[in-house]
Formats: C-alpha cells, sequence, structure tokens
C-alpha cells in the first residue's frame, strides 16, 4: 500500500530538489551553451525559478508546514497529523534576527502554537497557550488554574488515574502559583499526564514562538482549522 504520510514528507525534498535543479538548468543554458535570453526554454526556466522563490517567501514568511511528532497534544492532534502554521498572525519574524513586523495580535489563551523548544531550539515543540504575561498559573490535583479561577478545559485528556502528591516534587499534578514574566508565555499539552511543557521547562519566550496552528490538511479525513 502506498503510504500517502511518507509522500507528504517527501513532497518539501522534491520541491528544493526542483529549485536546484532549475538554478543549475539556468547556469548552463545560459553559461555553457550562451542561449539567448529571449530563448523559450530559458524563459520557462526563468518562470519555474521565479514560483519557487515565491513559493520560499510564502514559506519563510507566511505558512509552513508541521508535523506531529507525539501524543502530548491528543485528543485534539494526533501522531503524524500535518498541519499548516500561520506564521504571520503573531508578525512576521525578519531572518536572522529576533524581531517581528506587522504583528496582527499576541498569543492568548487557548491558541494552539508552534515554537522552538527552549531546551533545544533545534526542535520544533506544539503545544497550547494557557498563560499569558501576568496571569498567575497554578495545578493542583490535576486541575488548572489560571489567576485563581479554575479552567474548564473540555480538550484536556488524562489517561493516568494516579495523582501525583507535592511532596514528590515532580510537578505534573501539582504546580505553582508562579507568575507568567513579561513577553512569555505558559504552554501545556492537552494530554495533560504525558506532556512535557511548561510545567518542566519553564516559561516560553515570544521571541521563539513560531506561528499557531491553523489547518490539518493531512490524513484528508481529519481536514478541518484548527481553533
Amino acid at each position: 500500500m502506498w503510504n500517502w504520510l511518507k509522500a507528504a514528507e517527501a513532497a518539501e525534498v522534491i520541491f528544493y530538489g526542483i529549485m536546484v535543479g532549475l538554478v543549475l538548468a539556468e547556469v548552463v543554458l545560459r553559461f555553457v551553451f550562451k542561449v539567448a535570453k529571449d530563448n523559450v526554454i530559458l524563459e520557462y526556466v526563468d518562470s519555474g525559478m521565479v514560483a519557487i522563490m515565491l513559493a520560499l517567501v510564502i514559506r519563510t514568511f507566511a505558512v509552513q508546514a508541521f508535523k506531529i511528532p507525539s501524543g502530548s497534544m491528543e485528543n485534539t492532534l494526533l501522531i503524524g497529523d500535518h498541519l499548516l502554521v500561520n506564521k504571520f498572525l503573531y508578525g512576521t519574524k525578519i531572518p536572522f534576527t529576533d524581531k517581528t513586523i506587522l504583528r496582527l495580535r499576541d498569543p492568548k489563551h487557548g491558541d494552539i502554537i508552534v515554537f522552538q523548544y527552549p531546551e533545544d531550539p533545534s526542535k520544533d515543540f506544539i503545544k497550547r497557550c494557557v498563560g499569558v504575561p501576568g496571569d498567575v498559573i497554578e495545578v493542583k490535583e490535576k486541575k488548572l488554574y489560571v489567576n485563581g479561577q479554575a479552567q474548564e478545559e473540555t480538550y484536556v485528556v488524562h489517561h493516568d488515574l494516579q495523582v501525583i502528591p507535592p511532596e514528590v516534587k515532580n510537578p505534573r499534578d501539582y504546580f505553582g502559583p508562579v507568575t507568567v514574566s513579561a513577553d512569555a508565555y505558559f504552554m501545556m499539552g492537552d494530554n495533560r499526564d504525558f506532556s512535557k511543557d511548561s510545567r518542566f521547562w519553564g516559561f516560553l519566550p515570544r521571541k521563539m514562538i513560531k506561528g499557531k496552528a491553523w489547518v490539518v490538511y493531512w490524513p484528508i479525513d481529519r481536514w478541518r482549522i484548527i481553533k
């Protein structure tokens, strides 16, 4: 049986391969065969390069694909789900800097966000924002409290009935209270008992945010806009 998930993963490799091929074709046609600029083949190559460059700009500044690597967001998002990530909602990041421009809004409670893992920026994580700057976050007996108010989180699942007592010093079921620092966010997975999140590694700096999860596009039977 054809593995459509592997095919989707290979698409990006093919994309970059086409771009490299077009660049090489341009070089060979222009400088090896000395083809005139108005040659029809060269025009097709140039058009293809423009299309690829536009796609790269969109990927860099607007939309990026992401694959769910773990079960920390079950049952909202499942392992193997392929997403599109909105990269411009929270501001377009200027390449090679931590600065953003054209910020439409800041992250808010309930947003599902893709970000660089603070303990290893080479990895991307995805979690739900449960705390914004100034919020007081506390977990008691697995229940999340924000500014002293118990949160009704219909999307959260608990697969472990055991409650780890506070004296064990494991932050999973008892945590805080802590106040979210300026320009940072508190992130938690929906699969609350099996999520390595801000309870374990702390606040998420805003500069490490990549974008908001937007659409599940694969598998096709799970296609939907993420809210």
